[in-house]
C-alpha cells in the first residue's frame, strides 16, 4: 500500500531537501532520544534518575535531548515550587504515540543484536 507521503513530490515526503519531516525523524531516530523517551514509558521521573537510567549520557546531551523533545511537544517538563525546586519530565501525548514505533525498534534491535556482524 502507497500512501502519498512517500512520494517523492509530496511536500511531506521526508526524502525531499525541504520536508519538514527531516527534523523530526532526525530527533526521533537519535539514540539518546529514543532511549529518554523509552525510559519515560515508566513515568514521570527527575533528571538524575533519568540520567542513572541512560548509563553513558553525559548532563549536557541528556539536557539538550530533553529541551529538544520538550521544544518538539514530546516530553513535558514540570517545575514543582519547592525549594530546591523539583523538576520531573514526563511524556506528552505525541511523545506517548511516538513511543510505540520506537519501543518495536528496541525490541527488534535487542533480539537481533547477535545477527550484526560488529556485535559478534
Amino acid at each position: 500500500m502507497t500512501t502519498t507521503a512517500h512520494l517523492c513530490d509530496d511536500p511531506k515526503s521526508v526524502y525531499l531537501a525541504a520536508c519538514p519531516c527531516r527534523d523530526m525523524l532526525d530527533l526521533l531516530a537519535n539514540k539518546w532520544s529514543a532511549l529518554a523517551l523509552g525510559a519515560l514509558e515508566e513515568g514521570p521521573q527527575r533528571f538524575g534518575a533519568l540520567r542513572a537510567r541512560l548509563q553513558g549520557v553525559s548532563p549536557k546531551v541528556l539536557t539538550r535531548t530533553l529541551r529538544r523533545l520538550e521544544d518538539h511537544g514530546l516530553v513535558h517538563r514540570e517545575i514543582y515550587p519547592e525549594v530546591p525546586p523539583r523538576v520531573e519530565y514526563s511524556l506528552t501525548a505525541l511523545g506517548e504515540d511516538a513511543c510505540r514505533p520506537l519501543a518495536h525498534l528496541r525490541t527488534w534491535v535487542e533480539e537481533n543484536i547477535e545477527r550484526f556482524p560488529a556485535s559478534r
